[in-house]
C-alpha cells in the first residue's frame, strides 16, 4: 500500500477513535443532566488524550534512544503508525550496519592476509593508526604497540619522502628496523584527508639477486680483461710484421678486440655504479667541461658535423668529475654517431625552473620513435641494431649515464622526433649548483 494511503488510514483510524471516545464521554456527561457534568467529562477526556499522547511520545523517544531493537508495535492510529515506521527504519538501519561491519571485517581480514605490509599513517604526525601483521613484522612492532610513529622508526629520508609533493614516487631500498639486513620499498597511496595508506614490500631478495648479477658481471669482466689484453698485444705484434695478405684479417680482429675491450670497461664501470657506493665529489667548472666535450666531439666527428657550444651558465657543478664527464661524454658521442654528415650538434648548460642546472645535447640526427624512448636506458637496447653495429658503441652508454645521474639526484629527460633529431637533458637539483 502506498505511503500516502497508509498515513491517511492512520489519521482516519485516530479520528474515528477520538471521535468515538469523545461522543461516549460526552454522552455519559449529558446523562447526568447538568452542564457541569458535561464540562467535567470534556475536561477528563481531553486530559486523558493529552496524557495518552505524552505516554506514546515517551515510548517513541525511548525507542529512538535505545540500542536494542524493540518488539514490533501493534495497534491502530497515528501513534501506532509512527512507532511501526520507526521500528521499520531501525530494523533496516541495523541490517545496513551489519552488512557494513561484515564488509569491514572482510576488508581487514584481506588486508591482514596481504603478503605486503599495509599501514594507515597520519599525514600530520606520522603516527601509525593501523597496521597489518606483515607490516608489524617488517617494522619490528609488537601486537599491542599502538603509539608507534613512522618518523621515529626511520631516518629523515622517510619523513622527507612522506611529506614531500613527490611522494607518489616509491622510496626504494630502505633498511628495515625490524629485520637484520632486510630492505623495504615504500609506496604511498591516497586514503583520507588526514591519513595516508603506505604499502611496504620486502625487496631483500631482489636486492640480493641484483647484487649477485652485478658481482657476476664484474667477475666475468675482470676475467675477460686479461685474455683480451693478451690477444690485443699479439695482434699489435703481428701487425708490425710485413704480412700484406693478413692485413685485412688483422685489422678486423683488432677492431673487434677493441670493441670487446670497450665493452668490458663499460661493464666494469656499470657494476661499480650499481654498487651504490658514495662517489668522490668536488666542484666542476662547467666552462672547462664544455670545452673538453667540444674537443672530444670534434675529434670523433672528423669535420663531418657543425658542433657549437651554448654556455648560458658558467659556474660550478658539484659531483664526481670522472663520472659526470663519462655520462656527458656518452651523450655527446651518441649525438655524433647518430647524426648524418653535415648535421649540427649543440651542447650547453642553463639554469632550470627549480633553480638547478640542466646540461643538454641537441642534434639533427635520425631521431627516436616515441614508443622506444622509455627503453633507451636499458642495457644493450638499440633502436636500430644494424645501424648501431655499423656506427660502433657498446649499448651501455645511456645505462651508465642514468646510473651516474641517479647517484647525483639528477634525472635524464629525452625528447625526440624521427627524422628531425633528439634532445637529451640532464637535470640537476639546486643542491648540485655552487
Amino acid at each position: 500500500m502506498p505511503k500516502a494511503t497508509l498515513t491517511a488510514l492512520a489519521w482516519r483510524q485516530s479520528l474515528i477513535l477520538w471521535g468515538f471516545t469523545y461522543v461516549l464521554g460526552l454522552g455519559i456527561g449529558y446523562a447526568t443532566g447538568n452542564l457541569t457534568g458535561l464540562l467535567i467529562a470534556f475536561i477528563l477526556l481531553a486530559s486523558f488524550q493529552i496524557i495518552r499522547s505524552y505516554h506514546k511520545l515517551g515510548r517513541i523517544l525511548d525507542q529512538l534512544e535505545s540500542r536494542a531493537l524493540n518488539p514490533q508495535p501493534e495497534g491502530q492510529g497515528v501513534w501506532a503508525a509512527l512507532e511501526s515506521l520507526i521500528y521499520k527504519k531501525n530494523r533496516e538501519h541495523r541490517i545496513r550496519i551489519g552488512r557494513l561491519v561484515q564488509m569491514l571485517r572482510g576488508y581487514r581480514l584481506a588486508a591482514g592476509a596481504m603478503p605486503e605490509g599495509a599501514l594507515v599513517v597520519s599525514r600530520e604526525t606520522g603516527y601509525i593508526v593501523w597496521s597489518n601483521k606483515t607490516a608489524k613484522r617488517m617494522l619490528g612492532l609488537h601486537p599491542g604497540e599502538e603509539d608507534a610513529n613512522l618518523f621515529r622508526l626511520f631516518d629523515a629520508d622517510v619523513k622527507n619522502w612522506f611529506i614531500s609533493s613527490d611522494s607518489e614516487k616509491p622510496l626504494l631500498n630502505v633498511l628495515s628496523p625490524g629485520e637484520h639486513d632486510a630492505y623495504l620499498d615504500f609506496f604511498q597511496l591516497p586514503y583520507t584527508l588526514v591519513n595516508s595508506l603506505v604499502v611496504l614490500r620486502d625487496s631483500t631478495k631482489m636486492r640480493r639477486l641484483e647484487k649477485m648479477r652485478s658481482d657476476f658481471v664484474a667477475n666475468v669482466s675482470h676475467e675477460l680483461r686479461t685474455p683480451l689484453t693478451v690477444i690485443h698485444g699479439y695482434l699489435e705484434l703481428i701487425e708490425q710484421q710485413e704480412n700484406p695478405e693478413l692485413q685485412t684479417i688483422i685489422g678486423e680482429m683488432q677492431k673487434q678486440s677493441n670493441r670487446m675491450n670497450h665493452l668490458v670497461e663499460d661493464l666494469l664501470n656499470l657494476s661499480r655504479l650499481e654498487s651504490g657506493n658514495m662517489l668522490p665529489e668536488e666542484a666542476i667548472s662547467t666552462g672547462a667541461l664544455l670545452h673538453t666535450l667540444q674537443q672530444e666531439a670534434v675529434a670523433l666527428s672528423q669535420g663531418r658535423h657543425q658542433i657549437s657550444l651554448v654556455p648560458d651558465f658558467n659556474g660550478l657543478l658539484i659531483g664526481s668529475p670522472k663520472d659526470i664527464h663519462s655520462a656527458f661524454s656518452n651523450l655527446v658521442s651518441n649525438a655524433v654517431r647518430y647524426t648524418p654528415t653535415d648535421g649540427s650538434i649543440a651542447i650547453g648548460f642553463r639554469r632550470n625552473d627549480i633553480n638547478g642546472l640542466d646540461f643538454w645535447v641537441q642534434d639533427t640526427g635520425f631521431g627516436i620513435p616515441a614508443d622506444q624512448i622509455s627503453r633507451l636506458t636499458e642495457r644493450f637496447y638499440r633502436v636500430s641494431t644494424s645501424r648501431s653495429r655499423e656506427l660502433g658503441g657498446t649499448g651501455l652508454g645511456l645505462s651508465i649515464c642514468k646510473h651516474v645521474l641517479n647517484l647525483h639526484q639528477a634525472e635524464l629527460r629525452i625528447e625526440s622526433t624521427p627524422g628531425k633529431g633528439s634532445r637529451f637533458m640532464c637535470r640537476f637539483p639546486r643542491e648540485r649548483v655552487a
